[in-house]
């Protein structure tokens, strides 16, 4: 199951932060999948104290309230670093404290050596990342988990993109999807697709209804 009620102030606010921050962007980018998207989303320009600490207000906010209970936080390389630190000192903040860990891509063969950073992975880990493209990494973070002898709950990501992982007539499911289905872990999203169209069809600029007209076409060849 996902977790994000549909339309809601939380999801509305985060649409706006993010596109005044200039994270969500509108144009033309060729996402993952190789299809050229007429928006993107991108964490990883948030890029000082002041725009983190307020992503991590709303992720915080989301998770507190979907009533999850985990452990700790786990964080994919790379994104999920930063978001897992943010995050836990929001969780800290709202009288939530966890524990959190990340890995590294290549082990390191010295000092604490490893591929593990943070607290040891135990009990019920939340996995926070961006977004969920295929779900191929997902599933590396869960066999991460698991093998440490934890165990994955679910995962939590900031925009739910509502599309087909990939074009392929016999798996019509979005990345979300696949992480429910076959990994079997709850999806906390701050904000979805349908959040986003709903912000720029009632938006007062031209330019913003506009691209919600592209946005729409998009999702009309490509939503799930």
């Amino acid at each position: 199951m996902t977790t994000q009620p549909p339309s809601d102030s939380l999801a509305a606010d985060f649409v706006a932060f993010a596109i005044e921050a200039g994270v969500l962007r509108f144009g033309e980018f060729r996402t993952k999948a190789g299809r050229l998207s007429p928006y993107f989303f991108d964490t990883g320009l948030f890029d000082d104290g002041a725009k983190l600490g307020r992503l991590a207000q709303f992720y915080a906010r989301r998770i507190v309230a979907s009533g999850l209970a985990f452990d700790m936080l786990f964080g994919p390389a790379y994104k999920g670093i930063t978001l897992a630190a943010a995050i836990a000192i929001e969780l800290a903040r709202l009288g939530h404290n966890r524990r959190f860990a990340y890995n590294r891509k290549e082990a390191k063969d010295h000092g604490e050596g490893g591929t593990l950073v943070g607290a040891p992975l135990a009990g019920r880990v939340l996995v926070v990342d961006d977004v969920v493209s295929d779900g191929a990494s997902k599933r590396e973070a869960v066999q991460w988990i698991r093998a440490a002898g934890a165990e994955p709950c679910a995962v939590a990501i900031a925009i739910d993109r509502e599309e087909r992982a990939r074009d392929d007539a016999t798996d019509r499911r979005s990345g979300v999807q696949y992480v429910v289905q076959e990994l079997g872990l709850k999806v906390i999203t701050v904000a979805t697709l349908t959040d986003l169209l709903q912000y720029l069809g009632s938006a007062a600029d031209p330019a913003l209804r506009a691209q919600g007209e592209r946005v729409t076409a998009y999702r009309e060849r490509y939503g799930v």
